[in-house]
């Protein structure tokens, strides 16, 4: 296969072009100049005699896969927590599992993790980062798209919420521009106290970046905002959380009163919602990431997606990390969101083929603050595809995607060959 690294201008032709924005194309090309997409159409009208061709033969090329939730530290993790009874016990088995982790090991799952996102479609990834140390080397080791929000809690350790700030946005600083970047994560309502949601929305809004946060996960958590009572209520009191937080509202109504609901946050998970959530994230423009593998997991109640959509909430999928996905007997565990496209359409039989592509593509460049740029095959967009093999008609070609097993083709990133490498 001719390589196109090198070339300022190529044509990539396909048996099956599928953009996800427009509707799929039989014998398709795209044009890429300089890591870009110049356009998009038939092969007939974009070859010309003097073009340099990379024709893929039989399969689909697509836009690459956007994962709008990861978390790569704990890759490693793959299969060590069976499923607990409570989520507050999974909490503790992994906060007990990663205390006497290295600088080294959390590399090496980081590495681990990215090589099989990129390996399975995916070429940009919003991953919470606990140990931003990590960066940027890491970013340098992978030709993924990577947005790393640092992670930042404050309950338990007790450190002033302007110390965690200031250190945030200190390394964000520190790092070097390219082709990965960074955001904040205040990790979830329970974690992390007002102020540092409140100063955490503040400094993400003035510096335009994304704020990433764990939102209504599970009933524990519904149940010690809502009710001041039930599992993580009672260990978070034993251990000295200051609770005169909870007793008034939904987890969500709570970020509200922080003032940490805008168009720039990322809610993941969103499983447990009040009457009137739905419309509040709506009327905010937050998105929602949700990770139908963990959903699955931790066998929580039904994902609430038909009043989400009803509410105007981009919707998109993660991966989240594979401490929190079920292993079978002899299967070996991948961040591989495929997957997750399958496992949701499990949970929902109804949705099409290309509804589930969406929520991939379009819809996790949108949460990410990339419409235009990632999730698509439209000119000005990033020259990020995957191709999958395929030998079928165009209008099948969105289930041949959900349908496919195992590596990828070949993708690129930035119009570079970035797997196989």
């Amino acid at each position: 296969m001719i390589r196109p690294n090198g070339f300022s201008e190529f044509i990539l032709r396909a048996r099956t072009v599928l953009p996800v924005s427009s509707p799929p194309l039989a014998d398709g090309a795209v044009v890429i100049r300089q890591g870009r997409i110049l356009s998009v159409g038939p092969a007939g009208d974009l070859v010309r005699g003097d073009s340099t061709v990379i024709d893929l033969g039989d399969v689909v090329l697509l836009p690459g896969l956007v994962n709008a939730h990861c978390h790569l530290d704990y890759t490693s993790m793959a299969g060590q927590i069976a499923a607990p009874r409570t989520f507050t016990d999974w909490i503790k088995l992994i906060t007990a599992g990663k205390s006497g982790w290295l600088y080294s090991d959390f590399a090496a799952s980081w590495l681990a993790g990215a090589k099989m996102l990129l390996q399975n479609g995916t070429t940009t990834v919003a991953d919470v980062e606990m140990s931003p140390d990590l960066l940027p080397e890491v970013w340098d080791a992978t030709p993924l798209r990577v947005l790393s929000c640092l992670e930042m809690t404050g309950v338990l350790r007790r450190r002033p919420p302007v110390e965690l700030l200031q250190e945030a946005a200190e390394k964000i600083a520190s790092l070097p521009a390219g082709r990965s970047w960074a955001g904040l994560s205040p990790h979830a309502p329970y974690s992390t106290a007002p102020d540092l949601l409140r100063g955490s929305a503040t400094l993400a809004r003035e510096r335009g970046w994304l704020m990433v946060t764990h939102l209504a996960e599970s009933v524990d958590e519904f149940a010690m905002f809502t009710r001041r009572a039930g599992p993580l209520y009672d260990w978070l009191s034993r251990n000295g959380r200051d609770m005169a937080d909870c007793g008034l509202g939904t987890p969500v109504e709570h970020y509200e009163r922080a003032g940490a609901l805008h168009p720039g946050v990322l809610a993941v998970h969103a499983n447990c919602l009040g009457p009137n959530d739905a419309a509040l994230l709506g009327t905010r423009g937050v998105s929602v990431a949700h990770c139908p593998r963990t959903h699955a997991y931790f066998s929580r109640p039904p994902f609430p997606l038909a009043e989400l959509r009803a509410a105007g909430v981009n919707v998109c999928l993660g991966t989240d990390s594979l401490a929190s996905v079920y292993q079978p007997r002899r299967q070996v565990l991948e961040l591989d969101l495929l997957a997750e496209m399958r496992q949701f359409r499990e949970a929902f039989p109804g949705e099409t083929a290309t509804d589930i592509l969406r929520m991939a593509t379009v819809n996790g460049a949108r949460a990410l603050g990339l419409a235009g740029r990632a999730g698509e095959l439209s000119p000005g967009a990033w020259a990020d595809l995957v191709a999958i093999p395929y030998r079928g008609e165009p209008i099948d070609a969105a289930e041949a995607v959900l349908e496919h097993r195992g590596p990828v083709t070949a993708s690129l990133i930035d119009g570079e060959w970035a797997f196989p490498q």
